[in-house]
């Protein structure tokens, strides 16, 4: 059973208020499913007593992780607007004495009442992947690092170094971060992934074209030929790759073997159209280009619509209308742009498209 300890600081004056929103009112308890399994108040003094004009009081709730999304809604709703407030989320890896089954029952019965997703709560997840989204000069290593293994790897035609580079490769972070900004509608995440992406992507793509000029590259290789043509069976791999790494983060589940499924669909293309381009082999290099393109759209495009059926959205009503339409529009793009690449794959050239 996941815990999270939700630590608020509100005016002291405030306090009647809350106790009553989370456990006074039938109402609000079936809106929050279990809002507490306990609770501590702690007086707050000090240097933080001075910053402002009132005294305040820090609560500490301990709740199912599941139920944390709705109770973080209502204190956002009810109490944003005070001075001083402030919401930290901290995931417990342990809680003793355990939970009473009544507590658990209660929450699992108003989880049932209301349809609600088994998952870490919004700001959780947004907090996660505003980090991931970041440039980093350990980002930039790792992207180097896993560039170079799998280019030894393919030129090899060594499918265990491949995996090796794949779990180096720091791809799923910035891809899962670009879905969620566009679930949200959030532009400022959107341009940070992006930023990242882009960022290690050019650096794969230019160590590859190096090695490539400067290693001789076979074509005719397994772990390269069967990396020069997008198929069908690509396509569902980047779809599945997608949606496995949105799920990774909104159910708290270790990401790293989730991370090298979408750097399988992402990578190796990528490093194999960089070889062949450096070495001169063009017409080859572009079907391994136009496949990296079909799975980094695919991955995409099944991030967002995993996101969407776990009900990620903004909070507020006019957030969530305003997003909704950007993601409607963004999910439109990435289908366009997936068929345009399909149909120009196969009346381009009928060599790229795989059986």
């Amino acid at each position: 059973m996941a815990l999270r300890q939700i630590e608020i600081s509100l005016p002291k004056a405030r306090l009647p208020e809350l106790e009553e929103a989370i456990s006074g009112r039938k109402e609000l308890l079936d809106l929050l499913m279990q809002p507490a399994v306990s609770s501590w108040k702690i007086p707050i003094g000090g240097e933080w007593k001075t910053r402002f004009s009132t005294d305040f009081i820090l609560i500490r709730m301990l709740v199912l992780a599941e139920d944390s999304q709705s109770l973080l809604d209502m204190l956002e709703e009810k109490f944003s607007g005070e001075e001083g407030f402030r919401i930290n989320i901290f995931a417990l890896e342990a809680s003793f004495p355990d939970i009473p089954e009544t507590a658990n029952q209660r929450a699992v019965s108003s989880s049932d009442e209301v349809d609600h997703k088994e998952r870490v709560s919004r700001e959780e997840l947004h907090n996660d992947l505003v980090e991931g989204a970041k440039t980093t000069k350990i980002y930039i290593s790792m992207i180097m690092l896993s560039s170079i293994v799998a280019a030894i790897g393919v030129l090899n035609d060594s499918v265990a170094v491949i995996i090796g580079a794949m779990v180096i490769a720091p791809l799923l972070t910035p891809n899962v971060s670009l879905s969620l900004a566009t679930a949200l509608g959030d532009l400022p995440l959107a341009k940070s992934a992006l930023k990242t992406l882009f960022l290690g992507i050019s650096i794969a793509i230019f160590l590859s074209i190096a090695l490539g000029f400067l290693l001789p590259v076979d074509p005719s290789l397994q772990e390269i030929s069967s990396r020069t043509g997008v198929g069908l069976m690509e396509i569902v791999l980047a779809l599945a790759s997608g949606a496995a790494g949105a799920l990774s983060f909104t159910s708290a589940a270790p990401a790293i073997l989730i991370g090298v499924a979408v750097a399988v669909a992402l990578m190796p293309p990528l490093v194999v159209f960089g070889l062949l381009l450096g070495a001169g082999y063009h017409s080859l290099a572009l079907g391994a280009f136009f496949l990296f393109l079909a799975n980094f759209i695919s991955v995409n495009l099944a991030g967002v619509i995993t996101f969407l059926a776990q009900g990620i959205e903004p909070r507020t009503w006019w957030e969530a209308r305003k997003a909704k339409k950007a993601t409607m529009l963004a999910i439109a793009g990435w289908i366009i742009l997936l068929v345009i690449l399909i149909v120009v794959v196969f009346f381009g050239d009928h060599q790229i498209l795989k059986p």
